[in-house]
């Protein structure tokens, strides 16, 4: 299915190729008014293609304009306008950062929205319907507060953050800029933590806020628990997928990826340039260190080694996991042979 482009974003092949930097193959005046996977292009429609896999589609593509590789050979006649690029995925990716950024620029604060008076905001803000706005909440410039989101008390949210509908800041966090926050996501509730004694344990109270750096993504519906003191943070760059929980007082490195499903513990600190996979589990009061990758489904019970890849439950060093994985797949062999074993020595 193509995606309709804004009447303001419609493009002619010459445009393209001046944008991305690229050459003209066909007709430099073929127009695009719609984003398209190539093998589901249309007329008026913009494309790309850069894996050889789907090198078959350019042949009957009805595509206006197909973005490829400088280099990418053909084997037979073309009949959509190409525009030859270094990097064909690249340069469509810019194409859709383009159309999305145009796409989500919204301004303007609803009537149905609730803000406080001692709140401030800067230029080409969004607030939309039924947002609430808390007192001495400060937004810089460009901030989006889609409709239905809070934003709590003594918030601080940075330039050109956006928050999805739904959205739930507790009161005192800060988030920083180029943020983009999904829907469902709550930033800032409580830690997990009871004092355990004689009958039901009591509640700690958690006093403690979420600091936010620059250029944070969060997917959706993520808890990301405040601090018992002092702060949980989330530093400069780092990606998580949807459905994450960090828990109170856990900090995160630069530019870590996390994948859906992750669970980390109080008071953990992820070093930077980290890569964890999906449903990777994480215990407490650990050391994760710099660059560390973990794979899918994974759990992390002692501090690893900066490079290094886990693996399993409890986890250990990947490599060799995978070799002692031969021997755990033959277990039952081996269990057959001790026992013969046994019965002639008996």
């Amino acid at each position: 299915m193509a995606v309709q482009v804004p009447e303001h974003m419609n493009f002619t092949a010459q445009q393209i190729a001046e944008l991305l930097q690229g050459s003209v193959e066909g007709d430099v005046n073929a127009t695009v008014s719609s984003l398209s996977k190539i093998e589901e292009g249309g007329a008026g429609s913009l494309s790309f293609l850069a894996n050889p896999a789907y090198a078959q589609y350019i042949y009957a593509t009805t595509a206006s304009v197909v973005i490829i590789g400088k280099d990418f050979p053909l084997t037979g006649p073309v009949n959509a306008t190409l525009v030859r690029v270094a990097d064909a995925q690249g340069a469509f990716a810019k194409v859709l950062e383009m159309y999305n950024t145009i796409k989500l620029n919204k301004k303007g604060v609803s009537t149905q929205a609730a803000i406080a008076d001692s709140a401030t905001m800067g230029e080409d803000c969004y607030v939309g319907a039924l947002a609430f706005i808390g007192e001495n909440v400060k937004m810089g410039k460009n901030v989006k507060i889609y409709p239905q989101c809070f934003v709590g008390d003594n918030v601080t949210i940075d330039d050109n953050t956006t928050l999805f509908a739904g959205v739930k800041i507790y009161s005192d966090c800060t988030i920083g800029k180029n943020c983009i926050i999904h829907s469902g996501t709550v930033i800032g509730s409580d830690g997990f933590r009871f004092a355990m004694g004689p009958g039901s344990g009591q509640k700690i109270p958690q006093i403690g806020n979420v600091v936010i750096e620059d250029d944070v993504e969060i997917g959706a519906n993520c808890a990301i628990d405040r601090a018992t003191l002092g702060s949980t943070i989330l530093r400069k760059g780092v990606k998580f997928d949807n459905l994450i929980h960090i828990a109170h007082n856990v900090e995160v490195g630069e530019n870590t990826y996390y994948a859906a499903g992750g669970v980390v513990a109080g008071s953990t600190k992820i070093g930077k340039n980290c890569m964890f996979s999906g449903q990777v589990g994480i215990i407490g009061h650990l050391k994760i260190a710099d660059g560390t990758i973990i794979a899918a489904q994974s759990g992390i019970s002692k501090n690893t080694k900066a490079g290094e890849s886990y693996m399993g439950s409890p986890a250990w060093e990947a490599s060799k996991y995978r070799k002692s994985y031969i021997h755990f797949r033959n277990l039952d062999k081996l269990v057959e042979r001790i026992e013969e074993l046994e019965k002639r020595n008996n």
